[in-house]
């Protein structure tokens, strides 16, 4: 079906994005364009998923050249179901970011709608040459959001960060222009089947695969993602968690199906690298003393999870895999907001600062430890069901040794998220000089450069030498003025405000109804799975025959 509603995806944000550049004063239209964007394309991933759900593929080519030469935007099931995820994750984390003042910054809101722009592009183009594009438009507005939010030590996780990506795009360029070298091409469509069929085709596509294992931070390319994302804000962390990696396993996904058409003789690696993937996540998270550097590597973990769903390329595989791609997405970033918030109100997140806040923000525990339990898999939270059906996939296939890595990891993450439960939430509450001696980074760490927050925050004698090192204690009225959440001499009132923990209780929710509600999201995950195996309407749409 040819639709030219397709385009409008990318192009409305991008329009926007532009508009918001120009606008200096009014922070209420600025909020508006920043939400109202995001939430139109959950409606229009809604409504995608309504028209692809039974195998059909939506497609249009722009400029109406002819097929082959024009820019093709396609949607099936896959696509349409990854559109609407990480619409609904850019809302939500767009929501948080305005709530900590983090989109008070003059460029934020436009940089998110150049950032989703790329990514829904990423996610519709049928076009390995324009996929290297929109990820590039994902990451340009990417290396500002990294620089302008964050703790002092930003600009030298921005420098690995810009410097990682920019030689992975390379990377990638350099193996689309290998395969427009063998094949003559770049169209997905006409691309069906090449590398299986050509050994130089499938080196050529290896080459892209590699780069897209970086940017997916699979190992053992994974080290920069964790020195970069602890850096930034957490609403930065919790978008980029969302949305970056996970578009990149989703081009990896695409492109074995359509350009290796499930070749056989390559999954091994597949098993091999991305169990790896999951043992050294779970264990790097071990080691960790903040709440965010813990989830970053339990992010790596979950990686190596997803992707072998297309180390095993089978039907249900497939659809674990799929599956779990969008619970980890909605669980993850639920996490990330909720620790967010308690970096936020408290100054810090480090676990030895923390302590007793199950009785003083009951509700942000409860948020806490369902997307918690989710992560590691318990009833009745979507992990349970994405575990469940990826474990019955690996057995199908007989792969035990991929098996025991998959529960043995799952009971180390309910360990780490017990870690954090028992210390921040359940442990006793640290005295007040210990507490205070951990807002010195955290006040910095939530308030981009450029806001009205940072530039008037006191910075002067000896307390600002103390908070340069991290170490001075900030009175209530310095930290209430630089953006952080006001503290109570008692202890015993709640210190996060609704509007911080309302994004994490949204997706948790979420999470718990992808639980329950299984039946639905699996009959997606089921018909995105067969249109990876069978990729001929695909590929039908995309050629024009």
């Amino acid at each position: 079906m040819n639709t030219p509603l397709l385009p409008l995806v990318v192009a409305v944000p991008l329009l926007l994005g532009a508009l918001l550049v120009s606008l200096e004063h009014s922070r209420r239209l600025r909020t508006a364009l920043l939400l109202g964007p995001s939430a139109a394309a959950v409606a229009a991933g809604g409504w995608l998923i309504a028209e692809t759900r039974d195998g059909t593929v939506l497609v249009h080519n722009v400029g109406l050249w002819p097929d082959g030469i024009a820019i093709p935007f396609v949607a099936d099931a896959f696509s349409s179901l990854m559109v609407t995820a990480t619409a609904v994750l850019t809302l939500v984390c767009s929501a948080f970011a305005v709530s900590t003042g983090t989109a008070r910054a003059r460029y934020f809101p436009a940089l998110v709608l150049f950032l989703s722009a790329g990514v829904y592009g990423a996610l519709l183009t049928a076009d390995l040459f324009n996929l290297f594009v929109f990820i590039e438009v994902m990451l340009l507005p990417s290396y500002g959001m990294l620089a302008m939010t964050g703790g002092l030590n930003r600009l030298g996780a921005g420098r690995l960060y810009v410097a990682v990506n920019l030689l992975t795009s390379t990377v990638f360029l350099a193996g689309v222009a290998l395969i427009y070298g063998v094949a003559g091409t770049v169209n997905m469509g006409e691309l069906a089947g090449a590398a299986h069929e050509s050994p130089l085709v499938a080196i050529a596509a290896g080459v892209c695969l590699l780069a897209l294992s970086v940017k997916a931070a699979v190992v053992p390319v994974h080290g920069w993602l964790t020195r970069t994302y602890p850096a930034t804000s957490p609403a930065v962390t919790a978008l980029f968690s969302g949305l970056h990696t996970k578009v990149a396993i989703y081009a990896i996904y695409r492109m074995y199906a359509v350009l290796f058409d499930g070749d056989q003789r390559y999954l091994w690696i597949g098993l091999v690298v991305f169990s790896a993937t999951m043992v050294v996540g779970v264990i790097g998270a071990v080691g960790q003393d903040t709440t965010r550097s813990i989830l970053v590597f339990h992010m790596i973990s979950q990686i190596g999870y997803i992707l072998i769903g297309v180390a095993l390329f089978t039907p249900l595989g497939l659809m674990a895999g799929i599956f779990y791609l969008v619970h980890n997405m909605v669980a993850k970033t639920s996490l990330f907001l909720s620790t967010g918030a308690i970096e936020h109100a408290y100054g810090h997140s480090r676990l030895d600062r923390l302590g007793g806040l199950a009785r003083r923000e009951p509700l942000l525990a409860v948020v806490f430890i369902g997307a918690a339990l989710s992560l590691a898999g318990l009833p009745p939270f979507s992990g349970f069901v994405a575990k469940l059906t990826l474990a019955l996939a690996i057995v199908e296939e007989g792969q035990w040794a991929v098996l025991v890595a998959a529960i043995a990891v799952s009971l180390i993450t309910l360990m780490s998220m017990l870690k954090i439960w028992g210390t921040v939430f359940w442990g006793p509450k640290p005295d007040d000089t210990d507490e205070a001696a951990g807002t010195g980074t955290g006040i910095a760490t939530d308030e981009p450069l450029g806001t009205p927050a940072a530039r008037t925050a006191p910075d002067s004698g000896a307390a600002a030498a103390g908070r340069s090192a991290g170490t001075a204690p900030v009175s209530v009225a310095e930290a209430t003025e630089a953006g952080a959440e006001p503290r109570d001499d008692e202890g015993t009132r709640p210190r996060v405000r609704p509007g911080l923990l309302a994004p994490a209780l949204v997706l948790t929710v979420l999470t718990l109804a992808l639980g329950l509600g299984a039946e639905a999201m699996l009959d997606l995950s089921t018909q995105a799975a067969q249109n990876l195996l069978d990729t001929s309407s695909y590929v039908e749409a995309v050629i024009g025959r």
